[in-house]
This record gives C-alpha cells, sequence and structure tokens, in this order.
C-alpha cells in the first residue's frame, strides 16, 4: 500500500510540474493583455480584449457553434480515412520494395507543401462542395501515418516474424496479427501528426472558398474588422484540436497500456 501510495504522490507531484507553469504563464499573459486593454495602450479594431473574446463568443455562440459543426464533420470525415489509406499505403510501401524506392520519397516531400498552394486546386476541382474540404483533409492528413507506418514496420525487429513463421504463421497473419502490433507506437505517432492539422486544413479550405465554417466565420470577421470574432474561431479550432488529440492519445493507452510500458507482444500455439 505504501508503494501505492507512493506512486499516487509521484504521479501528484508530476501533473502539478506540468499543468502548473502553462497555466500560470497563460494567466500572466491573459492578465497583462487586459490590463494593457483597458489602459487604452492597444485598439480594440486592432487587439481585442480577453473580455470582449468573451463576450463575443457568448453574443454569437449559436453562429460560432453552427459553423463549428460543419468544420468539424469535415474534419473528422478527412481524418478517418487519412487513417485509413495513410496505415495501408504505409504497408503497400512495406511490403513491395519497388513501391517504397519509387513513393516513399515523394510521400515525405509532401509534407513540406504549404497547403495553401494546393488548396485552389481543389476549390478548382470540388467547388464549394465539402466533399472538396473532406478530400483536401484526408489527403494532406494521410502522409505522415504512411510514413511513420512504414517506418514503424521497419523498425520492428525481425524475429517476431521469424517466431510467428515458425510457429505456423502465414506472411498475412504475422503482417496484421504482429508486426502492426509491435509497429502501433510509432503508428500512432504520425496519426497524432496527423490530428494536430485536420482542423487548421479545414479551415484554411473553407476560408479560401465555401458557404459554411469556421474558415467563412474567419472570413467575414476579417472583412468586417472584428478581432473577436477571429479570436473566437482561433479558440475553437485550438479547442477541437486539442480534443481530438486527447481521443487519440485515449485510444492509444486504451489499445496499448500507457506509454513507456512494455510494448513486447508473446506469441504462443493457442494464438496461431
Amino acid at each position: 500500500m505504501d508503494s501505492v501510495a507512493q506512486h499516487q504522490h509521484h504521479a501528484a507531484q508530476h501533473w502539478w510540474r506540468t499543468v502548473l507553469p502553462p497555466t500560470i504563464t497563460i494567466g500572466a499573459v491573459l492578465a497583462l493583455w487586459q490590463i494593457a486593454a483597458n489602459a487604452h495602450l492597444v485598439s480594440e479594431t486592432t487587439l481585442a480584449s480577453p473580455t470582449a473574446i468573451v463576450s463575443s463568443m457568448i453574443a454569437t455562440w449559436p453562429d460560432l457553434m453552427a459553423a463549428t459543426a460543419v468544420t468539424t464533420a469535415e474534419a473528422l470525415a478527412g481524418f478517418i480515412i487519412a487513417v485509413i489509406v495513410g496505415i495501408a499505403v504505409g504497408i503497400g510501401l512495406y511490403a513491395s520494395k519497388t513501391a517504397n524506392r519509387a513513393f516513399y520519397p515523394l510521400l515525405v516531400a509532401a509534407q513540406t507543401i504549404p497547403i495553401i498552394t494546393i488548396a485552389p486546386l481543389f476549390m478548382i476541382w470540388f467547388g464549394f462542395n465539402p466533399a472538396g474540404k473532406i478530400t483536401l483533409v484526408a489527403v494532406f492528413g494521410l502522409f505522415s501515418v504512411a510514413v511513420d507506418t512504414s517506418r514503424g514496420l521497419v523498425a520492428v525487429p525481425k524475429f517476431y516474424q521469424d517466431v510467428a513463421l515458425t510457429c505456423g504463421a502465414t506472411k498475412l497473419w504475422t503482417m496484421f496479427h504482429v508486426k502492426l502490433r509491435v509497429a502501433a507506437r510509432q503508428i500512432f505517432s504520425g496519426i497524432r501528426i496527423s490530428a494536430a492539422y485536420v482542423f487548421g486544413t479545414a479551415v484554411t479550405a473553407e476560408y479560401l472558398g465555401a458557404t459554411n465554417g469556421l474558415g467563412v466565420w474567419l472570413q467575414g470577421a476579417f472583412n468586417s474588422f472584428q478581432t473577436a470574432m477571429i479570436f473566437s474561431a482561433a479558440i475553437v479550432v485550438v479547442a477541437m484540436t486539442g480534443i481530438l488529440l486527447g481521443l487519440v492519445s485515449l485510444v492509444e493507452r486504451v489499445l496499448l497500456g500507457p506509454a513507456g510500458e512494455d510494448d513486447a507482444i508473446s506469441l504462443d500455439d493457442s494464438e496461431l
């Protein structure tokens, strides 16, 4: 019991060391920001105060949530497609040396392409339809998933495959029940990278051309110089991204256990 209590004490200390410093920093920044606004050191048109931003969010909450719902649907749909297709592409790159040599460098290079240079093409191809936004999110989201899936599979020690094949498993069974399980941490790393950008990608696509969503909200706020509304959309995007990252981490923890634990898998004849 003493060891359990000690472990809980250390966990609480770690939590406070992790959460308290950024909380204090954010609180200090917001306080100084509000003081500067109250002292009229900066114009509300140029930089809305924290209280003005909160007031704006309360006043426009129904419209803001309606726009958020549209962007969330596009972002999540694109993200799910990106994860599924990205893992499939990563497996293909690992399984085929020809495909790896032909496409892996292109996937790595594609991650450096700014979205603003590609998004107009999707507007031309799909118009203002949500399908274009979903496709753009999926395309940009699958790069990191595919690359990390391929890297994770390459990093799996060969003896895992040897043990499975010796026990009578097929190569296909070994791929899906052994290698992917061992490479899962790396795969989730790529999924987290993808999750960090899906909402930003969807909003950027909407900003360039859409009929609804946070991108349209931002465009209207910019055209009318409503900085409080701009901050409102930014806060929502950050919050939704944080929620998605939290869900990804939760799924990873449920499937694989806490990070840092021994991720090795044991194989016996009953599993094969």
